[in-house]
């Protein structure tokens, strides 16, 4: 959907609408001076300056110089309010989260790695995490606490806030994290996916202009996220960029965690070459031993990262070719090895038609392993928005006004 469209679908009419679709807009840095505001809305000026007026006085937004214009006077720029504000946000693994604040337009600070094991079932895993990213939040003053974030390592229901089907997670399946933290916080919570959390990080730092990629996070396990048009798209039922699970002729009958054969996880995952080196006799028991060995170069490690990287080239052309990006991005672990990202591109190139090679970018993630934490931040920032225009305006939280906003570009605040 082009910009200027999304503007005019989202929502219905009246005053609460037109703010909520405003303030979308504003929030995703699609506009940012009144004149921008009242193009993308097709609404009068002096309709839209109502509206704007509204958000700030209720510290929505807030107005910050001027900006020179093509002609007549200055415009004021339009930012969201709060900027000292903040959520917590946390990027989940099977023995260590990532946590930090993401502060609007998606910086981070105070970012650190601390235990976690997503093996002790929820409660136990989460009341640990939560009494860390409390003292985090106390630190930077809990009064400017909007909302905290959460990146988990499997399929979410982000409508309600559980996990779905996890093959990893055990005792997590249908677990209400996003009440058990709104319950203990007292502040909008969200959980998504890692793959997604990840996508929605890394599109906020790049050109605005690349509104088409595929994000790929490659750890114990494989997933990926795909911003379509600037958006994050999830799909049917939230499953989109689940590649993980397609069936691949080189990894033969091996049983993958989902109880079928032959997936792309059992030879291409971080799981899959522990076991693999182990196999061949390598000393590892991590994807992070594996790691270590292909950087000091050793040979059946590095041979093994290659033979992964190519695996995943080979299931990734077929979705290239299909959806045609302009980047694909890989994160993970394994990501920050130039052999299988060597891999995964030369693959990417012998596979897909050249019209879709032409422009395309094939890189690691610029954020590196600060990706999901900052997807996650900045999805908790977004809801609190949701929620305080809800407040503000009676204007639905969920509603359609923001499902047209696009993420933004470099330094934008979440949409």
């Amino acid at each position: 959907m082009p910009e200027k469209s999304a503007g005019r679908r989202a929502g219905g009419k009246g005053p609460a609408s037109l703010a909520a679709r405003a303030l979308a807009l504003i929030a995703s840095g699609q506009a940012t001076s009144r004149t921008e505001l009242a193009g993308l809305l097709g609404a009068a000026p002096s309709t839209v300056s109502v509206a704007v007026g509204q958000l700030v006085d209720q510290g929505l937004v807030a107005e910050h110089g001027t900006r020179s214009s093509t002609g007549g006077r200055p415009r004021k720029v339009l930012r969201l309010g709060r900027t000292d504000a903040f959520a917590v946000a946390a990027d989940l693994g099977g023995r260590h989260a990532r946590i930090g604040a993401v502060l609007p337009g998606g910086r981070l600070a105070d970012v650190s790695t601390v235990p976690f094991a997503v093996g002790d079932g929820p409660e136990a895993a989460l009341a640990g995490l939560a009494d860390t990213l409390e003292a985090l939040a106390e630190h930077r003053g809990r009064a400017l606490l909007h909302g905290v974030g959460l990146s988990l390592p499997g399929p979410v229901d982000v409508e309600t806030g559980t996990v779905t089907l996890p093959s990893r997670m055990p005792g997590w399946n249908g677990f209400p994290v996003a009440a058990w933290l709104e319950e203990r916080f007292g502040v909008p919570a969200v959980v998504e996916n890692d793959a997604n959390c990840m996508a929605v990080g890394e599109h906020t730092v790049r050109p605005p202009e690349r509104r088409q990629s595929i994000t790929v996070k490659i750890g114990s396990a494989i997933g990926a996220g795909i911003i379509v048009d600037g958006r994050l798209y999830r799909g049917a039922t939230g499953a989109a960029g689940d590649i993980t699970h397609v069936r691949i002729d080189e990894a033969g009958d091996t049983l993958c965690s989902c109880g079928n054969t032959g997936c792309l996880e059992t030879v291409a995952s971080g799981a899959a070459l522990v076991r693999i080196l182990r196999a061949a006799g390598t000393d590892v028991h991590s994807p992070e031993d594996v790691v270590r060995l292909a950087t000091e170069a050793d040979p059946e490690a590095t041979r093994a990262v290659r033979r992964a990287g190519k695996y995943l080239g080979l299931v990734l052309s077929a979705n290239v070719n299909f959806f045609n990006p302009d980047a694909v991005y890989l994160g993970g672990i394994l990501s920050t090895l130039e052999p299988f990202v060597a891999a995964v591109r030369s693959q990417l190139y012998e596979g897909c038609h050249p019209l879709v090679t032409k422009h395309l970018v094939i890189e690691s993630a610029s954020l590196g392993a600060d990706a999901g934490l900052a997807g996650a931040g900045q999805f908790a920032l977004r809801r609190a928005l949701q929620r305080a225009l809800h407040t503000v305006t009676g204007a639905e939280p969920d509603g359609t006004a923001w499902r047209g906003a696009a993420h933004g570009g470099p330094g934008r605040s979440p949409g």
